[in-house]
């Protein structure tokens, strides 16, 4: 890190296993469960059988979160002495099942769980006996020896068990029930086997349980005949599915057949129909990995884990959460349309387990058989870099952390001699660290990969509202992609990994650092190649190079030329800072090395047309602020630069270059693009006849009228319309404008001509409004012009007495967009 130049304070450096921070941990964790923040109980969590422990993100390959379903239930269907439990989302749909599905292919297992027998694939007994119950195999049974036989409902009806080879053992509990009113998957099963006159097949018709408007009878027929599916192995089913169960959901009714149900929402049926169930001993919770198959670094496939007596972290709480939204309100997230997934990660997350049984970390203070997890104990590790320094330098002795000092340093609470007492400190040392911690919080920016959204970021949230006081609360989150190479997740089985010493090494830190910002915006992964490290080092040497040729120098006399390039600096400063301010670094980046560099290009060229010499005081100036605003970014080759340029002191310890709009010349703007595009319209249209030239003539606007629909034109199109409908009844509402209803093809023309300018260009032209364009093509068209294409340009406006126009060119001459006939 040093090597790639990063800018860090050692002195605050520390490990989330060294004494002095577990005692800041105790003290985190103590803060939050005498908030009510942690609460013990029992709750999913994922799950490694082979560690032992719960997992999340940072525990498992390709730091995948498991995400855990809890609102998957398991219905019970009495079969004899046994109980087929059966896996749904939508426990309602119990009084419009009409038949079980099998995979007659399966061999099922009999188990005892707790005090009843289940009859359950080989691959559910696994999952349950995670659940905290008691689990023992006791036999197997055929999926061909249940199949026409009958399971009994909740409601005494007895439903045929039917076979489906589509029954995936590894989901749920290898048995579904059948609701082919409301199910497209079922529906277009039963279908399919009563086309093939299988018997029991032929008895069942779908019993509907739901109304919803736009759906007639049997809800699942009319969508799978919409969509025309053809059989169950149709993909289209999944649309299917997926529309009907969110219409449902949301505007479907019960009916009577749901007896005391009739009439309820199902949004709010669900609900009463679950605990309805519960409460007749005919459900349960099945609790899934929505996400399998999660992997555990160790190798392991993790499981759901119904954990006991296990501590968490009540992130469910609806107040917590609150306050969790409100900070996010208040804060700046960077790029804004992150914000909606931090929305949903709130509104989603519920108990985590802050605690495990092995392992690294700091162990509960009140229930030493519990270390405390990783992310629970690196959420709020920020402040702590505000103490760490005085532990390092040995000003401050891991024991002298006590819970009095960290409540009166980070919370305000309690007094100063109360601290003093407990930690055997000075009143002096602790006045000092409380002014550390004031002065660097809150956290003015906190950086980090959008991967961590769902966890290690909003967490960083939760934490800080559970603990601290509003006004410390954090300001802002940036949220950045990954780094790929060359279009590929970097992976040491692809073998496209670099060590970073290694690139450093071979092509110094500043091109890897630039190589990095230049390839992508925040959100997106950035896509670094050697081909774009060896493009940004030629830029930087090129950069280098013309530094060493610049020296000190007056700025006095300035000419058209002059005073825009200094304006377009202005330019750059101002876009570079709101580039940085907002975290666009590419954008930033380019601005610096890229597009200002094609407006010294055009200056060279102006300066050189007129043979001028005596510039090396503007460049000096352009060229110091460019490395000025570069160091962030390349600080090695920057320091060079500027030591070239023949400052004395560091880049690094200048103040960033400050806008100033006084120095920007709105009107030199203006006036330099105008010769611009003169310049390549003369240029294009030579493409075009293929002529030599012998004598070039430009016309420029001098009609009053046209100019002043022009402004009009280009108010209303800065205001962020270019209809022109709109345009044209805005003209004619004005009275200064409203002839020009008689000449919609010159609008059409000006609107197309600003369409095509920049924003920045059309606010210059805005800002300015005493121009004579015949005045400066006149003075500074000739030089450029002569070197261009080797022949004298003359200058009329529409109105000379004297023009020279024998093709009456010149009444085609619009404000900016001056005509040209060329012999």
């Amino acid at each position: 890190m040093i090597e790639m130049g990063y800018s860090i304070d050692w002195r605050r450096e520390f490990t989330t296993i060294v004494p002095g921070y577990q005692k800041f941990i105790e003290w985190q964790i103590t803060t939050l469960k005498e908030n009510g923040r942690i609460i013990q109980g029992s709750h999913p969590v994922g799950w490694c059988p082979v560690d032992q422990n719960p997992v999340s993100q940072h525990d498992t390959m390709g730091d995948v979160e498991p995400k855990i379903d809890d609102k998957n239930y398991l219905v019970k269907f009495s079969f004899g002495e046994f109980i087929f439990p059966i896996t749904t989302l939508r426990p309602e749909t119990i009084f419009g099942v009409t038949n079980l599905w099998a995979n007659p292919n399966v061999t099922y297992k009999k188990a005892t769980v707790d005090n009843e027998t289940w009859i359950v694939s080989e691959e559910c007994v696994h999952k349950i006996e995670f659940f905290e119950k008691q689990v023992k195999v006791i036999g197997d049974i055929s999926g061909s020896e249940i199949i026409g036989k009958y399971a009994t409902n909740h409601d005494g009806r007895e439903i045929p068990i039917l076979p489906a080879e589509f029954v995936d053992p590894g989901m749920g509990t290898g048995l579904v029930m059948s609701v082919p009113a409301h199910a497209p998957k079922d529906y277009q099963a039963l279908m399919d086997l009563k086309a093939k006159n299988y018997e029991l097949a032929l008895k069942i018709e779908p019993i509907p349980i739901i109304a919803t408007e736009g759906y007639g009878i049997i809800p699942a027929k009319d969508i799978c005949e919409k969509l025309g599916v053809s059989d169950q192995s149709d993909e289209k089913l999944e649309e299917a599915t997926k529309e009907l169960y969110l219409k449902e959901f949301t505007d479907g009714k019960l009916n009577e057949k749901c007896d005391e149900f009739d009439n309820e929402k199902v949004q709010f049926g669900r609900d009463k129909v679950r605990v309805w169930l519960q409460e007749n001993n005919r459900l349960d919770k099945f609790p899934v990995l929505e996400n399998a198959p999660v992997h555990c670094r160790c190798g392991a496939e993790c499981v759901v884990k119904v954990l006991n007596n296990q501590w968490f972290l009540n992130y469910g709480d609806e107040e917590w959460k609150e306050l969790a939204r409100k900070c996010f309100d208040e804060m700046n997230i960077l790029p804004n349309n992150i914000r909606a997934e931090f929305k949903e990660v709130i509104d989603w997350l519920h108990e985590r387990a802050c605690a495990r049984q092995q392992g690294l970390g700091t162990k509960l203070p009140w229930d030493k058989d519990w270390i405390v997890e990783s992310l629970s104990d690196s959420v709020i590790y920020m402040a702590y870099y505000t103490i760490s320094r005085f532990v390092n330098d040995g000003t401050v002795n891991p024991e002298n952390l006590t819970r009095e000092l960290f409540d009166y340093i980070l919370l305000d609470k309690g007094d100063i001699s109360l601290a003093a007492s407990t930690s055997k400190l000075t009143e002096e040392i602790i006045s000092t660290m409380k002014k550390e911690f004031q002065y660097f919080y809150p956290v003015d920016s906190r950086h980090s990969g959008r991967d961590l959204v769902q966890n290690h970021l909003s967490f960083f949230v939760l934490n800080h509202v559970a603990i601290f006081e509003r006004k410390y609360w954090p300001r802002e989150i940036v949220v950045n992609g990954s780094v790929m190479m060359d279009g590929a997740k970097m992976s040491k089985s692809m073998g496209n990994i670099i060590p970073l010493r290694t690139a450093i090494r071979d092509h110094g830190a500043d091109p890897i650092r630039l190589a990095i910002i230049s390839s992508a915006e925040l959100l997106q992964d950035a896509d670094f190649n050697m081909e774009s490290v060896s493009g940004i080092q030629n830029k930087l040497e090129a950069l280098l190079e013309e530094c060493s040729k610049i020296k000190m120098g007056e700025i006095v006399n300035l000419e058209a030329e002059d005073r825009w390039i200094l304006s377009k600096m202005q330019s750059m400063i101002f876009q570079v800072t709101e580039a940085v301010e907002k975290m666009r670094l590419r954008e930033a980046l380019h601005n610096i090395l890229f597009t200002f560099e094609s407006d010294l290009s055009w200056y060279n060229k102006r300066v050189g047309s007129k043979g001028r010499t005596s510039i090396s005081g503007i460049l000096h100036k352009i060229n110091s602020a460019r490395v000025t605003m570069l160091s962030p970014f390349a600080p090695h080759i920057a320091e060079e630069m500027w030591e070239r340029l023949g400052h004395s002191d560091l880049v690094s310890k200048t103040r960033w270059p400050e806008y100033s709009e006084e120095n920007l010349d709105a009107t030199s703007i203006q006036a330099e693009e105008l010769l611009k595009s003169t310049i390549d319209d003369i240029t294009n249209i030579l493409k075009v006849t293929k002529i030599t030239p012998q004598k070039i003539v430009i016309y420029v606007n001098s009609d009053s009228f046209k100019l002043a629909v022009y402004r009009k034109i280009l108010g209303i199109m800065v205001g962020g319309q270019n209809n022109m409908g709109i345009v044209m009844k805005e003209l004619i509402a004005d009275p200064e404008t409203t002839e020009a209803k008689k000449m919609p093809d010159y609008i059409q023309k000006v609107i197309k001509d600003l369409h095509s300018e920049s924003e920045e260009i059309k606010q210059m032209k805005l800002k300015s409004h005493k121009f004579d364009e015949k005045e400066f093509l006149s003075n500074e068209l000739s030089a450029i012009g002569k070197k261009e294409f080797g022949v004298d340009i003359q200058v009329y406006s529409e109105s000379d007495s004297d023009i020279y126009d024998p093709k009456g060119k010149a009444r085609h001459a619009r404000p900016f967009k001056p005509a040209i006939l060329i012999e």
